[in-house]
C-alpha cells in the first residue's frame, strides 16, 4: 500500500532514507501487540541465560542471583513497568510494584536504615490528624476554636484581691458559676430563672453583669494599688537605711575635721634636726591614731590626702638638706609606719586581683597619681638624682644600693623604674666602656678604671629589667659588656696575665662567654704560639707556652689547651725531635728532653688523649730510630711538614746542640711582621681569620679599625698583599698605606 502525503515527493524520499531507521527500532510493547507490561505484583520474566545481555554482564563480572555493582548491593532485578487503565492520571492507582519497594527496603538494609511503606505512613499521618482534633489543637485547615470565657464569684475576687472587702450588696447580685445563670437575692436565696424567661437579656441581668465588670475593675486597681504600696514601703526602707549612713558618715567627716583642725593647731619648733625629729615623732602619732580609728574607710576617702597635706611642710624641710648617700634610711620608719594610711604598695603589687561577684578580676592602674606619689616625684627624686648624677662613683655600689633597698617598698614603680633604667644604668654603661684592664702604667694603676665590671654590675642584676639581663639581647648592659669583651680579647695583649673575673660571667652570659672566647681569643692564642714559640733543646725559652697556658688554665677547659698544643706546639715538637734523631744524637739526653717536656704541661692536659697520642709518636719515632741504627739519618721518615697556618718554619733551628750550650738566633723579619708593625702603628687590628684562600691556600686575616668586624680578607703571597674582591673568587693586589 502506497503511502500519500501532501508533501510529494520530497516525503517519499525522507520516508525511504529512514526505512532502515525504522526497521531496526525495536516496537513498545505498551503500544504495540508485543509483549505486554507486567500487572501490579507479578514478577518479571526471568532472563535467559545465553541471551546476548546475559552474556555481556557475565563478562562484565555479574553473577546471577546478585546485584549489580562491584559490592553486589544494586538491583537484583529489570525495572517493572505497571500499566495504568486507559484515560486514568497520576494517583489514580499505585506507581509502585510490589518489585520496587522490596529493592527499596533491600537497599535500605544495605545501609543499616529500616524503610517504611507509604501507605503506612499515610495511615500514621492521619492518626496524628486524628489525634489533634480531639485534643483540640488546630490541624492544617482547621478554624481555632473560641476559648470559654471563666466568671469567677465575688468571694473569689475577694480572695485574690488581698485586703479588698467587697459589699455585701455587690456579693448578693450574679453568680455565674454554673451552666445556668444564677440570680442571688439576700432574702429569697437561690432563685432560678423560669422557662417562661424572654431569651433577650433582662434587666436584671444587664444590672448585674455591669456590677461584675465594676468589681472586677475595682479588683484589678486594688491590685495595682497594692503593687505600688510595696514598692512605696522598700523604696522607704531605702531611704531610711541611706539616712542613717549619711548620718554616720556626717558623724565621721565631723570627727576628721575635729582632727583635722587638731593638726592644723599643731605648731612645730623646725629650727634645729632635733626639734624635726620631735615635730615628726608627733605627727606620726596623731595620724597612727587616725589611721587605727578609721581603717575600713581610707580607700575612696580625703584621709589620703589629709595625712599627705599634714606631712609635706615637714617632708619639705627634711628633703632641704638630705644627703641621699650619706643618709639612706632618713624618714623611712616614719612613712612605713603611716603607709597604709598614705596607701602606699609596693612596686610588685600594683596590679591586684580583686574579687566581684566571685569572679576574679585584675584592677586597672590609675592613670593619675596620688597625693603621695606627687610629694614624692617633687621632693624625694630631685635630691636622690642630683646624689646619683654628681656624687655617686659607679664603682662602688654600696652606698646607692642601701638607699634602693630602704626606699624601695615606699617608692611607685615609675620612680623606681626611672631611677634605674635613667640613671643608674647610664652610669654603669659609662663605667664599663671606660673599663680598660690593659693599663699598667703608674698613673693608671690604682684607677677605678680597672676594676672588674663583675664587683659593681653583679648587685644591680635583681632591679634591672630584662633586657638588661638578657645575654642574647641586643640592647642593654650585657649587650655593651659584650662588645666590651669582645674589643679586650681583640687587643689585650697576650704576654699579659689575663683580665680578673672574665668567668665570674660565666653563670650570666652562659654560651655567650664560651663563643666570645673562642672567636676573639683563642685564635690569637694559637697564633701567639705558632710566632714566638721555638723548640731549642740548647737553650729553651718557655716564656710564650707559659703565658699561653695561663690564658687557657683560667678560661678554657682541658681538652680545648690540649687540642690548642696539637695544633701548635707538637708539630714544631716533631720536626725538633725529628732532626736531633738525624743528627747523631744523644739518646740520654733526648730521653731527658721527653721526660722534662712531659713536665712543663699541666697535669690535667698531660693525660688528656689528645696530647697522650702526640707523647706516643714521639716514643714511636725514638724507638724507630733505635732500629735503624746507624742509618737513621736517610730512612727515619719525616713528620708530616709543618702547615704555614700555624708555624713560622724560618724561626725552627737547623741543628740541635746540647742542652746547656748556648746559641744567639736572631729571627728573619717576614712581610707580614711588616704589615702588623703597620697596623699597630696605624690603631688597627690584624685579626686572622682561620681559613685559607680558595686559590692560593694561603691563610686570611682581616685588618679593621673595630673588633667587631669590618674590612675585607686579605693574605700576604711573597711580598704583595692581596685583598678578597667583592665577585666569587676575584682577587686584588693592595697597598698597606
Amino acid at each position: 500500500m502506497s503511502h500519500f502525503s501532501m508533501g510529494g515527493r520530497k516525503e517519499e524520499e525522507e520516508s525511504s532514507d529512514s526505512d532502515h531507521r525504522i526497521k531496526r527500532r525495536k516496537p513498545n510493547p505498551a503500544l504495540n501487540g508485543g509483549p505486554k507490561a507486567s500487572p501490579a505484583g507479578a514478577s518479571p520474566a526471568p532472563v535467559k541465560p545465553n541471551s546476548f545481555a546475559a552474556r555481556m554482564m557475565a563478562k562484565m563480572g555479574h553473577v546471577e542471583g546478585q546485584g549489580l555493582g562491584a559490592s553486589g548491593k544494586g538491583r537484583l532485578a529489570p525495572i517493572d513497568v505497571q500499566q495504568r487503565p486507559q484515560g486514568a492520571g497520576l494517583g489514580a492507582v499505585k506507581e509502585k510494584t510490589k518489585q520496587a519497594k522490596e529493592e527499596e527496603k533491600r537497599e535500605a538494609a544495605f545501609r543499616g536504615e529500616v524503610l517504611e511503606d507509604s501507605e503506612e505512613e499515610a495511615k500514621k499521618r492521619k492518626k496524628r490528624l486524628k489525634e489533634k482534633r480531639m485534643t483540640g489543637i488546630s490541624g492544617a485547615g482547621t478554624t481555632p476554636s473560641k476559648p470559654k470565657t471563666k466568671y469567677r464569684t465575688a468571694r473569689e475576687i475577694e480572695a485574690a484581691a488581698d485586703g479588698l472587702e467587697v459589699p455585701n450588696v455587690l456579693k448578693s447580685i450574679i453568680d455565674a458559676t454554673g451552666s445556668e445563670t444564677k440570680l442571688l437575692n439576700g432574702a429569697a436565696g437561690l432563685m432560678t430563672s423560669y422557662s417562661t424567661m424572654v431569651p433577650s437579656e433582662t434587666e436584671a441581668e444587664k444590672i448585674a453583669r455591669r456590677a461584675r465588670r465594676d468589681l472586677e475593675a475595682f479588683a484589678e486597681e486594688w491590685e495595682t494599688l497594692s503593687e505600688r504600696k510595696k514598692y512605696f514601703e522598700l523604696q522607704e526602707s531605702q531611704m531610711a537605711s541611706e539616712i542613717v549612713e549619711e548620718e554616720d558618715e556626717s558623724r565621721k567627716v565631723e570627727d576628721i575635721i575635729g582632727v583635722v583642725q587638731d593638726l592644723q593647731g599643731m605648731s612645730f619648733e623646725t629650727s634645729g634636726a632635733e626639734s624635726l625629729i620631735s615635730a615628726w615623732e608627733e605627727v606620726t602619732a596623731k595620724l597612727e591614731a587616725m589611721q587605727l580609728a578609721y581603717e575600713g574607710d581610707i580607700e575612696g576617702s580625703a584621709l589620703q590626702e589629709i595625712a599627705v597635706a599634714t606631712i609635706h611642710p615637714l617632708f619639705k624641710l627634711a628633703m632641704a638638706d638630705w644627703e641621699p648617700l650619706q643618709k639612706p634610711i632618713h624618714l623611712v620608719p616614719y612613712l612605713q609606719r603611716l603607709s597604709h594610711i598614705l596607701c602606699i604598695r609596693p612596686p610588685s603589687t600594683d596590679t591586684q586581683l580583686a574579687l566581684q561577684d566571685g569572679v576574679s578580676y585584675s584592677k586597672p592602674q590609675s592613670k593619675s597619681t596620688t597625693a603621695y606619689e606627687t610629694m614624692l616625684y617633687t621632693l624625694w627624686l630631685p635630691p636622690v638624682r642630683s646624689a646619683i648624677t654628681n656624687d655617686w662613683d659607679p664603682h662602688d655600689p654600696t652606698a646607692l644600693l642601701a638607699l634602693i633597698t630602704s626606699w624601695q617598698p615606699l617608692l611607685p614603680a615609675f620612680i623606681l623604674t626611672s631611677l634605674v633604667d635613667n640613671l643608674i644604668v647610664q652610669r654603669l654603661t659609662t663605667a664599663l666602656q671606660a673599663w680598660s684592664p690593659q693599663r699598667t702604667s703608674k698613673k693608671h694603676r690604682n684607677s677605678s678604671n680597672q676594676q672588674p665590671p663583675h664587683t659593681y654590675i653583679f648587685a644591680w642584676l635583681p632591679y634591672l629589667s630584662s633586657y638588661h639581663t638578657s645575654p642574647t639581647s641586643s640592647t642593654g648592659l650585657l649587650s655593651t659588656l659584650r662588645q666590651k669583651l669582645k674589643s679586650i680579647l681583640s687587643t689585650y695583649p697576650i704576654e699579659k696575665p689575663p683580665p680578673t673575673g672574665l668567668t665570674a660571667w660565666q653563670p650570666i652570659l652562659t654560651t655567650t662567654l664560651t663563643h666570645i672566647l673562642t672567636r676573639h681569643l683563642l685564635p690569637r692564642l694559637s697564633a701567639h704560639l705558632s710566632t714566638n714559640l721555638i723548640i731549642d733543646p740548647s737553650d729553651q725559652d718557655l716564656t710564650p707556652l707559659t703565658q699561653v697556658l695561663a690564658w687557657t688554665s683560667a678560661l678554657f677547659s682541658a681538652s680545648t689547651t690540649a687540642h690548642l698544643l696539637a695544633a701548635e706546639l707538637f708539630p714544631k715538637w716533631h720536626q725538633t725531635l725529628h732532626l736531633w734523631l738525624t743528627s747523631a744524637p744523644n739518646y740520654d739526653e733526648i730521653r731527658q728532653w721527653f721526660l722534662w717536656w712531659k713536665e712543663q704541661i699541666p697535669e690535667e692536659v698531660r693525660g688528656h688523649e689528645v696530647v697522650e697520642r702526640e707523647w706516643n709518636r714521639g716514643l714511636e719515632m725514638i724507638g724507630l730510630a733505635l732500629d735503624l741504627g746507624d742509618d737513621v739519618a736517610g730512612n727515619l721518615p719525616p713528620p708530616p711538614p709543618l702547615s704555614s697556618t700555624t708555624t713560622n718554619t724560618n724561626k725552627l733551628p737547623t741543628t740541635i746542640e746540647p742542652p746547656m750550650q748556648k746559641k744567639e738566633m736572631l729571627p728573619e723579619t717576614t712581610f707580614r711582621d711588616v704589615v702588623e708593625d703597620w697596623c699597630g702603628a696605624q690603631s688597627l687590628l690584624f685579626v686572622p681569620l682561620r681559613e685559607a684562600d680558595p686559590g692560593s691556600g694561603m691563610p686570611l686575616f682581616r685588618i679593621t679599625a673595630s673588633a667587631s668586624g669590618g674590612g675585607r680578607g686579605r693574605f700576604s703571597q711573597g711580598d704583595v698583599l692581596w685583598a678578597r674582591g667583592r665577585g666569587r673568587g676575584r682577587v686584588l693586589a693592595c697597598g698597606v698605606g
